[in-house]
Parts: C-alpha cells; sequence; structure tokens
C-alpha cells in the first residue's frame, strides 16, 4: 500500500473515532461513575470485614492507649492476611467487568446518537457544488416556455436526469391541456357562431321582406326556432362538460336495474321517433351500482347517435346482459358504420367522421364525449364493434 493510501485510510480512522468521541466519553463516564460507586461498597464491606476480625481483640485488651493499639496491629495484620488479599483481588475484577459492561451496555444505548453524530458529519462534508446543480435546474425551469413544441429542460447533469424527466413529463401533460383547451374553445366558438349566423341572416330577412310576405315570415320564424333549440342544446352539453371537468357535476351512487333502465330508453326512443323500428332484446335481469339519471342519458346518446346515422326504416337493437360478471348494456343499429380512424377518436369532443353528414343530421359532436365522461366516472370502459354500411353495436361494461 502507497505511503498516500495509508495517510488517507489513518484520516478516515481519525475521521470514525471523532463521529464517536461524544458518544464513546459519555459512555465512559457513566460507567466510570458505576463502578466508583460500586468500589466504594466494596470498601464499606472491606472495613466491616476488618471490624468483625479485629473486635475480638479489641475486646480483651480494653479500651486503653495500648488496647488501641494492639487493636490497630491486629487490623493491619487482618488487612495483610491471605484471605484478606484474595477478597481485594475479587473485588477489583468485579469493578472492572462492571466498568467494562456498564461501557458496552451504555455504548449500545447510545448508538442511536452516534450514528446521528455520523449522518451530521456526513452531511457536513456533502460537496457543495449540488447548489449549484440545483441553481443550474432552477434556471433552466425558468427559462422553459411550456406552450413550444420542443420545451424541454437539460442541463447535461446525471444525477439531474429524474428531475429533469419528472419536470419535462409534467410541461407534456400541460401542453397537451392546453392545446385540448385552446381546441375545446375554438371548436365551442366555430359551432356556437353557425346557429347565430343563421338566426342573423333570417332576422335581415324578415326586417326587409317578412312584414309583408307571409311565407318568409313563417320561414324564418320556424328557423330561427330550430337554430334557438339547436344552439340551447350546444351551450347545455358545453356546461355539463365544462361543470363535470371542473367536479362541479354530482355522481351519486345507488343500485339501479340496467334491465329497466333499457325498457324505459327503448319505450321512449320509439314514441319519439317513428323513422326507425326499436327493439329490446329482453334476457336476465342485470343490475348495476350507478347514478340512475346520468347512466340513461347515456343509454340516450347512444341510441339518438344510432338513429342519426341509420337510414329510415331500419331497426335499432337495445339490451342489458353481463360480461364478465359484469353488468352492460348496448345499442345496435343497422347504418353507416366508422373505419378503424373514426373509432379511434369517435369519444374526442367535436369529433366527426363526416362533417358534412353530421351537420346535416345536427349533430355536434359532443354527445359521445359526455357519455364517455359518464362511463369513465363508473369506472367502465366500451365497446365497439362497427363495419362500414352494415352498422354498428356500442356497449357499455360498468
Amino acid at each position: 500500500m502507497s505511503r498516500t493510501s495509508k495517510k488517507a485510510n489513518r484520516a478516515e480512522r481519525s475521521k470514525t473515532r471523532d463521529r464517536r468521541i461524544q458518544t464513546g466519553s459519555i459512555a465512559l463516564r457513566i460507567a466510570l461513575g458505576s463502578a466508583l460507586f460500586l468500589l466504594l461498597a466494596f470498601v464499606v464491606v472491606d472495613l466491616v470485614v476488618v471490624a468483625i476480625e479485629a473486635w475480638p481483640q479489641v475486646s480483651l485488651v480494653g479500651r486503653s492507649a495500648e488496647g488501641w493499639q494492639q487493636a490497630l496491629e491486629t487490623c493491619w495484620d487482618v488487612m495483610r492476611s491471605q484471605r484478606f488479599d484474595i477478597l481485594l483481588k475479587i473485588e477489583g475484577v468485579i469493578v472492572l467487568l462492571r466498568l467494562l459492561v456498564e461501557t458496552l451496555r451504555v455504548r449500545k444505548h447510545l448508538k442511536p446518537l452516534d450514528e446521528m453524530a455520523r449522518a451530521a458529519m456526513d452531511l457536513s462534508n456533502i460537496d457543495v457544488s449540488l447548489d449549484e446543480r440545483f441553481a443550474k435546474l432552477e434556471s433552466a425551469i425558468d427559462q422553459l416556455s411550456p406552450a413550444a413544441e420542443d420545451a424541454a429542460i437539460s442541463t447535461g447533469d446525471a444525477e439531474l436526469e429524474g428531475l429533469e424527466s419528472a419536470v419535462n413529463k409534467l410541461v407534456l401533460r400541460m401542453r397537451e391541456s392546453y392545446r385540448q383547451q385552446a381546441r375545446f374553445v375554438s371548436d365551442a366558438s366555430h359551432e356556437l357562431r353557425t346557429p347565430i349566423a343563421v338566426i342573423k341572416g333570417y332576422a335581415d330577412m324578415l326586417d326587409r321582406w317578412g312584414k309583408e310576405d307571409e311565407s318568409i315570415l313563417e320561414e324564418s320564424i320556424q328557423a330561427i326556432k330550430t337554430e334557438s333549440d339547436s344552439m340551447q342544446h350546444l351551450v347545455e352539453q358545453l356546461l355539463f362538460l365544462a361543470r363535470g371537468d371542473s367536479g362541479r357535476t354530482p355522481v351519486e351512487m345507488a343500485p339501479v336495474s340496467l334491465s329497466a333502465m333499457v325498457k324505459e330508453v327503448c319505450e321512449e326512443s320509439a314514441m319519439i321517433d317513428e323513422a326507425h323500428g326499436y327493439q329490446l332484446i329482453e334476457g336476465p335481469a342485470v343490475t348495476a351500482t350507478g347514478d340512475a339519471s346520468l347512466l340513461k342519458q347515456t343509454a340516450r346518446i347512444l341510441v339518438q347517435n344510432a338513429a342519426k346515422y341509420s337510414p329510415e326504416g331500419t331497426e335499432i337493437r337495445l339490451r342489458a346482459f353481463t360480461k364478465d360478471g359484469r353488468p352492460a348494456f348496448s345499442v345496435e343499429d343497422e347504418g353507416i358504420g366508422m373505419d378503424g380512424e373514426a373509432q379511434t377518436h369517435m369519444f374526442e369532443r367535436f369529433y366527426r367522421a363526416d362533417d358534412s353528414r353530421a351537420r346535416a343530421s345536427g349533430g355536434s359532436g359532443l354527445g359521445l364525449a359526455i357519455a364517455k365522461w359518464i362511463v369513465d366516472r363508473h369506472g367502465g370502459r366500451f365497446e365497439v364493434v362497427s363495419r362500414k354500411d352494415i352498422g354498428t353495436r356500442i356497449s357499455v361494461i360498468l
């Protein structure tokens, strides 16, 4: 081993000793106190033993000066005897053992303090460059622009990679949330612009010719009512999603009969929509735990969506069933169907696979997004089976 290595080892051992010197000295002082107390007890015992040995001589010679001198000589002889010497040696061994045992016992009890001292020493020896690293990370975060597509921090410090990765993931989620919010506002504005433009157009037409032409008057009033209803429905959907995103839509969980709920939706739909046939596929009773009104709203959305994209005269089938032990219901149509791309995005807000066809049928692209929000709050999922020009079956598995 080189001289430098020996010096380093000695320095390390010295540091270790320094870390323990406080608790070690405390343990030694406590053990010495206990040993001294025991030693004092032994001295008292020895004096008693000497007195007992010398007392007969003191009784014989009386209390004269000569008698006391002879008694002292007797005590001295007892203390120099072999038995007394053995006794002193035994007492010395006991005191030393007591000192050793007490030192070890106290050291054991003070071990947590020793570890605290060691940890404090380690902390005091931490490289101050850590502060510089965190300062560099803080500076990189300050210069970060979350809205930028390629926004990410990288200090080049391997020990900060974990923190950098966490911050970059957070920024990515913020950026995606920002994009979704911006798209939502843009799409909502676009959807509201259309009925407002129609209402304004018919209002202008009324102002010009409606006062004299009854046909224009009737047409304008009917169009304004239709567009107002459409705009009201859209605003209600937007408010529902906004309240849901902010956590202000209560979800009251209670036992609900899916079989009865599906039957009600089927009967209501058949009464409202005479252009399609509605069939209830009956089976064993199915019960779930959920919000009855929200689940019924989901079923209505699926039925309206099926009717919207199915030719007149076709059939729409509803069913409540159990899949893998979980309650479920489905809506199946004989409509235009969807391709794989449309199925991927069908639950996104304002998404329409065929914009012109959706606008002609009065769709806003929010119905399925609302249904997904409801099903997500129930811990459920959708299963979609669809074929172009054949039909679509959407199942809700709760």
